[in-house]
């Protein structure tokens, strides 16, 4: 998709009072506003949300921008050189937002594409693509899902092939940025320190977001979005970091990094974060055709269990032997009230296709294989699922017991491409769902223990932790297809990308099949 040049725009709109707030009054000294480019996301059958956020100078102190409000105006037409513009208006962004841009749009028709704008100054914004949701069950949808872009590990030439792909919608389930320190290891580096304040963390999403790639991916669709741990700390849960802080002292940062989130990504104002909470699982509907429950593993998980007095050497500190409070049947990873929310979602649902979107691996695995050597006991990656078998366990049970309609997983943040079956926890024999992980864009493959661990575990039917990318998602009323892309080197911004692996599930049946 070409887009017209913003400079052809800017030139018919220039000398308009309506766009520039006021007439003769300019609020960024005819600098850029757009640097961190546009998206869509959330999309309903009648509307859907359009994001910017103002920032002439993203790496100076507010963005560049001058103290107090800016007037935006916004646009939503037909066509992409908006020939005709069928919603519009004016809002404002303020410092206390960042300059962030939230517009809820609605009024428009079902199971169509529109192009929008945004205006500052009579300076026009990158068009951008999007479509709402069907009202009735379409004949097909084309979605991609994907996870885990670490900046300096590699270029988002992911992005570039998800952009051509031209799919309907786009879901990303986790570690969106990365918090760690800059190293001189990586292909890139990261700007700014290791963000614990709103200011840090908001340069750090200037980082990524100034990114031309992830940019054409943002406009190319509408994006659903969940975080994982990285956009506050790497293993994080609940009140704790996982490095001993202070609870009081992690929910401050939590608070902010949270905020950061919100201002940067395509979501509604009921994700806006009062503090340190903030209400993010939620579902979408497609039509009738699909259903996505999207979690929330972080904010209400109990704490971490099965911590060894000494300390386990030459292991990573994720990784810990199983003990009895693992499995203890009162333990949550989505909070009481997140997984009667889901249990309600699964018992009503209408939609022919049930998708779970959610950050981690579901599927249970332990790291090291049963019986490897004395010294070696199993371990588990508590951190995951793993580490709430029982929680686990109810949602399965809940999909078998309501006979929710094709339940399929989507999952992110183990860096491989994964495929695998779900077993009733109580009748090893009977499939009851499928999942799938689609890679990561850019962060570094799992180590090859991951397939050793799966190639002894029951329930995987394919990992290849050797490549990065992201996975298509096709669904007809007949069918779910799972294409997985594997770019060719994340060394590379203009990389190749060629078809890993595929496999469909037909409706009704359980399992998945390799083609």
């Amino acid at each position: 998709m070409i887009y017209p040049d913003r400079r052809e725009v800017t030139a018919a709109l220039i000398g308009s009072a309506a766009l520039l707030g006021s007439r003769g009054c300019r609020h960024v000294g005819g600098r850029d506003p757009f640097t961190l480019g546009v998206a869509s996301g959330e999309p309903l059958a009648n509307g859907v949300v359009l994001w910017t956020r103002l920032a002439p100078a993203p790496f100076e102190p507010g963005g560049g921008m001058p103290p107090g409000a800016v007037p935006v105006r916004w646009e939503i037409a037909e066509d992409e050189r908006f020939g005709i513009i069928l919603r519009s208006g004016t809002t404002t962004a303020d410092h206390r937002h960042g300059y962030a841009v939230h517009i809820e749009v609605g009024g428009l028709r079902p199971g169509r594409h529109y192009f929008y704008r945004f205006l500052v100054d009579g300076i026009a914004s990158p068009v951008g693509r999007t479509r709402t949701a069907p009202l009735i069950m379409p004949d097909r949808l084309r979605a991609v899902f994907a996870s885990c872009q670490h900046y300096e590990a590699g270029y988002f030439s992911a992005h570039l092939h998800i952009a051509a792909d031209d799919p309907d919608l786009v879901l990303f389930l986790g570690d969106y940025i990365y918090e760690t320190d800059p190293t001189d290891a990586g292909i890139r580096i990261h700007r700014n320190p290791q963000p614990t304040d709103l200011d840090g963390y908001r340069l750090r999403y200037a980082t990524y977001k100034l990114d031309p790639l992830l940019q054409a991916a943002h406009r190319s669709a509408p994006w659903i979005v969940i975080p994982d741990d990285h956009e506050v700390a790497d293993n994080y849960g609940a009140d704790r970091d996982g490095h001993g802080t202070d609870p009081a002292t992690f929910l401050r940062r939590r608070a902010a990094a949270y905020q950061a989130w919100y201002e940067h990504m395509p979501v509604r104002a009921s994700a806006q974060p009062s503090g340190s909470v903030a209400r993010l699982y939620r579902s979408i509907e497609w039509g009738g055709l699909a259903r996505f429950q999207l979690l929330d593993d972080r904010q209400y998980r109990d704490p971490p269990v099965c911590q060894p007095k000494d300390r386990l050497t030459n292991i990573p500190h994720w990784l810990r032997p199983d003990c009895a409070a693992r499995r203890d049947t009162g333990r949550s990873m989505l909070g009481h009230t997140q997984e009667e929310w889901l249990d309600g979602q699964l018992a009503q649902s209408p939609a022919r296709w049930n998708i779970l979107a959610q950050q981690t691996l579901l599927l249970p695995y332990c790291r090291y294989a049963p019986g490897t050597a004395p010294e070696r006991p199993d371990l588990f990656n508590l951190d995951t699922w793993s580490g709430y078998p029982a929680a686990r366990d109810r949602i399965v049970r809940r999909w078998r017991d309501t006979r929710t309609s094709n339940p399929v997983i989507l999952s992110g943040d183990v860096h491989a491409f994964i495929a695998a079956d779900h077993a009733d926890p109580d009748d090893p024999r009977r499939i009851i769902a499928s999942e799938f992980v689609g890679g990561s864009v850019t962060s570094p493959n799992h180590d090859q223990r991951l397939a050793e661990a799966a190639g002894q575990e029951p329930g995987f039917r394919f990992v290849d932790g050797s490549a990065h990318g992201y996975g298509q998602l096709e669904l007809t009323p007949d069918r779910c297809t799972i294409t997985y892309r594997a770019v060719t080197d994340v060394r590379a911004p203009n990389s190749g990308v060629r078809d890993l692996a595929r496999f469909v599930i037909e409706n009704g049946r359980t399992g998945l099949q390799q083609v």
